[in-house]
């Protein structure tokens, strides 16, 4: 009979477990600052009202942290009258409450560590309410919804969780967006360059675009040969090379120059990618290398810029035909584990969509891709650079620098993306229309050659945050290396 009951005050005792808190902490805590309003400040920059378990504790720590940011001083008597007066804790009323707190406070000292207990129980709440979603979406799973989609959702939300402490969106303040909007005025007027975003190594590209913006969908597209993914190489080592960690107040590090990048490659094998990077910087054409036709000295110059370029935080992943799904869940892992400030896509038309419906019709596969990468760059909050085809109808055309309606294959890529950059080589195209020697016709077609070779146009055909226009940059095509061109003040004098 004993035993009986023992067994049914396990199970009651299972059935009814509450959530994890510390009430008394987070008493300690409000009475802490109630008592010192500079306490506020050892917990305010990762202690929100939503961490706390109890309702109240939410609206005090919330009524006294808008009061002390506004230079006012938050104590029982000033806090009192924008709390509920006719409710009741217990026995006491909320003025008697809040004096008792202030009475039975600690000293200011512990309140970073009572802030960080109340963080850690809120963060296993959440960690709970994840757990329980998952088991129950798993008992009861939609009759279209895979195990995987099961798996890459709870990645997400496990993610999010991991890097913010919220589980769920929601409206924030104005208040909030505008003081983030001034801090990033702020970093870019501090930082070299004047840029808010990641700068891209190129001069006259940055000035344009103000650097790559966290959280855009940069499209960057061109006709085969024109060098897009020598643009995009160029650019992610450039952002790789210029990386300099800076120590956070969390104990964690963000890059204080360059960044960290993430470069699925879905065209070339990672040998590939190494050799241009490699022939970029030592200035020994790819071709060259691969065929081994290279000196001692050539070899001795490969081998000390491999060495150079080892710690370099550039991560590639040569996995062909990914799908959306399958780079989002990676690209999170890479921003847990080693940070993520720019990531790279080459190219989106050989992505795949996640969804059966999808893959029956192409251009619902590309939206699907597009709105993923977007999506994907605001959770992440970083910029993703994604290389797109355009059409044949560029060929069709006297004019053949490319156009918004030249992108293949869907409107959504024009739609998603927040700047679209195109890159044009004049001499490409020159280069094949080549007529007789000594004719005429010979001599106009060499001057127009002398005027474009080495040089490239990236057309910025769409920007959200600045003007469209166009950019002059050189290009080396033996090293596949782009370059910025000496600005017309800084060239020598010219004699006529």
């Amino acid at each position: 009979m004993a035993e009986a009951a023992r067994k049914l005050e396990t199970a009651e005792t299972q059935l009814y477990r509450e959530a994890p808190n510390n009430i008394e902490a987070e008493q300690a805590l409000l009475g802490a600052i109630l008592v010192n309003n500079d306490a506020l400040y050892r917990v305010s920059d990762f202690l929100k009202p939503v961490h706390f378990f109890e309702p109240l504790h939410r609206k005090i720590f919330e009524v006294a942290g808008e009061l002390i940011r506004m230079g006012k001083t938050a104590n029982p008597v000033t806090i009192k009258t924008f709390l509920p007066a006719d409710d009741k804790v217990g026995e006491l009323t909320v003025a008697q409450y809040l004096a008792r707190l202030a009475a039975e406070a600690v000293t200011i000292i512990n309140a970073a560590d009572y802030g960080r207990a109340i963080y850690d129980l809120a963060i296993r709440r959440a960690l709970i309410t994840v757990g329980e979603d998952m088991v129950n979406i798993a008992y009861d799973a939609p009759v279209d919804m895979a195990p995987q989609q099961q798996i890459e959702d709870a990645e997400r939300r496990l993610f999010e969780l991991a890097e913010t402490g919220r589980y769920d969106g929601g409206f924030e303040s104005f208040a909030d967006a505008t003081k983030v909007a001034v801090d990033m005025a702020n970093a870019a007027f501090m930082r070299e360059g004047h840029l808010s975003g990641v700068s891209t190594g190129l001069r006259d590209l940055d000035k344009r675009m103000g650097g790559l913006q966290p959280s855009d969908l940069i499209i960057l597209a061109g006709r085969p040969g024109m060098g897009k993914t020598s643009l995009a190489t160029n650019i992610a080592f450039n952002i790789a090379n210029a990386y300099e960690p800076a120590q956070q107040a969390d104990g964690s590090y963000a890059a204080a120059n360059g960044g960290v990048v993430g470069f699925f490659s879905l065209e070339m094998s990672s040998e590939q990618l190494a050799t241009r990077i490699i022939s970029e910087q030592t200035e020994i054409p790819s071709s060259k290398i691969r065929r081994g036709e290279i000196t001692e000295a050539d070899f001795e110059k490969l081998v000390a810029c491999a060495q150079t370029m080892q710690d370099r935080p550039l991560y590639i992943d040569a996995t062909g035909g990914i799908s959306i799904a399958q780079l989002s869940a990676r690209a999170r892992r890479l921003k847990r584990q080693r940070g993520l400030d720019v990531m790279v896509i080459d190219y989106v038309q050989l992505m795949q969509g996640s969804s059966a419906k999808s893959a029956q019709n192409r251009v619902q596969e590309i939206t699907e891709i597009t709105t993923g990468l977007k999506a994907l760059a605001k959770e992440l909050s970083t910029p993703i650079i994604a290389l797109s085809q355009l059409s044949r109808q560029v060929e069709n055309r006297d004019d053949k620098r490319p156009q918004l309606s030249d992108l293949r294959e869907s409107g959504s890529i024009e739609q998603d993306a927040d700047v679209v950059l195109f890159v044009y080589r004049d001499e490409y195209y020159l280069k094949n229309k080549e007529p007789k020697p000594g004719t005429e016709e010979y001599i106009k077609w060499e001057a127009e050659m002398n005027e474009a070779r080495g040089k490239a146009e990236v057309i910025i055909a769409k920007q959200r945050h600045g003007p469209t226009g166009t950019v002059g940059l050189g290009f080396q095509g033996e090293f596949t290396r782009f370059y910025d061109l000496a600005e017309e003040d800084r060239l020598p004098e010219r004699f006529e």
